[in-house]
């Protein structure tokens, strides 16, 4: 989880599936994280880019809901990319 904080305090976070994929695509990520309760489909296609980009994935042991409140959102959130 250290690793998430520490993205959470450097900023520039990309928020979201459609805009971590654009970003991942143009290789301009280094991690991305996914919630626990990521849907499948989104799952193998951000690990199938990211392993073409050499991008760090890291799976997190809290869903969506609690990924959006530590990221103070009012709304869940499933993947994050930075």
């Amino acid at each position: 989880m250290s690793k998430l904080e520490d993205a959470l305090k450097e900023g520039n976070l990309i928020i979201g599936r459609d805009r971590t994929l654009k970003m991942l695509k143009n290789d301009k990520l280094k991690k991305i994280f996914l919630a626990s309760n990521c849907d499948e489909e989104t799952k193998e296609q951000i690990k199938k880019y990211a392993k073409l980009g050499n991008v760090e994935v890291i799976e997190l042991d809290i869903n969506n809901h609690e990924l959006g409140t530590k990221c103070k959102k009012l709304f869940a959130i499933s993947v994050l990319g930075c």
